[in-house]
């Protein structure tokens, strides 16, 4: 088959004027082996539909066959329905650990004492922690100075992109003050 016949048997079948004359060979010419150069994509697409044509269609009594298997599957079968005993046993179980975890946490009586004797040193060990901490949080921040840059460089790109709308927007409306005259009057 020649480029011309090809082209014009496929504009017909896209556009759904084809005849079924016409699409049985469309459909025999790209199941064949030489298919003309560009055409690789129609070829892949009638294979698909003589692959899915060969495929079976299911039975009238599929989806009821399924669902008795799954009825099936669901009533245990003649296996021991362990979540039947399984779910009553972990719940006790938990019940126990909660009531043993709220004894030891009630029951602990620790009588807190303080560490230091002088409150000057507890006040002066206090401060040096403090410090400490302050000192690793201003070194936390200063590294993360580039991204506050980052912040700025996007704050002025917006404000020249502002601008310049601005700009463009002031054209415009000196642009639609402009009356039409002559040929353009009609407009």
């Amino acid at each position: 088959m020649n480029t011309k016949e090809l082209e014009s048997l496929l504009e017909k079948y896209y556009s759904g004027e084809s005849t079924e004359e016409e699409e049985g060979i469309l459909r025999d010419y790209f199941s064949g082996e030489s298919v003309h150069k560009g055409y690789e994509a129609e070829r892949d697409i009638f294979r698909y539909y003589r692959a899915e044509k060969e495929m079976p269609e299911a039975s009238l009594d599929f989806e009821s066959r399924i669902m008795a298997a799954v009825d099936a599957s669901g009533r245990g079968g003649s296996g021991i329905n362990y979540r039947r005993y399984l779910l009553p046993l972990l719940g006790a179980a938990a019940s126990i650990l909660i009531v043993a975890g709220s004894y030891i946490f009630f029951s602990r009586n620790e009588n807190l004492t303080d560490t230091y004797s002088d409150p000057q040193i507890a006040y002066l060990e206090t401060r040096k922690i403090l410090l400490d901490v302050s000192l690793k949080m201003n070194r936390a921040t200063e590294a993360l100075a580039p991204v506050g840059m980052m912040n700025q460089m996007t704050t002025k790109s917006f404000s020249a992109i502002n601008k310049s709308t601005v700009i463009i927007e002031k054209n415009l409306k000196e642009l639609d003050k402009i009356e039409f005259t002559g040929e353009n009057s009609d407009l």
